[in-house]
């Protein structure tokens, strides 16, 4: 027993530890600044209590499609409603109206344990003439394979998605704002 505490002691003293690894935080791969916004959108965005946590989220619809689970070595820098808030709000275009996004969905889902996707689904107001006429209510529902099925593809297929969710908004407000004239 004295010389199993003497062991101890000497291998902690050489400094050898296991020290847990710490998560990754992602982003949209977007390096943006208050100054660079040049639009005149404001965009707001409500969302569920679950998804303003900056856990990646996943579900295994082929085996407990009821369970929502997170991975644990990956994480989002911010929430993903304050993340898409800023990708489009930070968008570049010069445009005036203002839009009330409602997120609902924001996960990777599995399939099967080597497929997967992710889905992005939410409702947008449109808002024209000083942001106080109401002008159109959409509903969208994108998703889209990931290219693995894990972490890495989760984020990668976020990033896109959240990019083609931005030109559909655009596209769709474009079209409003064209019969408004």
């Amino acid at each position: 027993m004295k010389y199993l505490l003497i062991g101890w002691l000497i291998f902690a003293s050489m400094g050898c530890s296991v020290t847990a690894r710490q998560p990754a935080l992602h982003d949209f791969g977007l390096a943006m600044s208050a100054a660079a916004h040049q639009g005149k959108r404001p965009i707001s965005i409500n969302a569920p209590t679950w998804l303003w946590d900056n856990r990646i989220r996943y579900r295994l619809l082929y085996s407990s499609p009821s369970q929502v689970r997170f991975y644990g070595l990956d994480r989002w820098i911010a929430s993903p409603p304050e993340m898409f808030e800023q990708l489009l709000n930070f968008s570049g275009k010069d445009q005036d109206y203002a839009l009330i996004i409602r997120l609902q969905d924001f996960e990777q889902q599995f399939d099967a344990p080597d497929r997967a996707r992710v889905v992005l689904r939410f409702s947008a107001d449109v808002y024209f003439n000083d942001n106080k006429q109401k002008t159109s209510t959409q509903e969208f529902y994108l998703q889209q394979p990931t290219k693995t099925p894990d972490a890495a593809g989760a984020i990668i297929g976020f990033i896109d998605l959240a990019h083609k969710a931005n030109e559909r908004i655009d596209n769709w407000v474009t079209g409003l704002s064209d019969r408004q004239e």
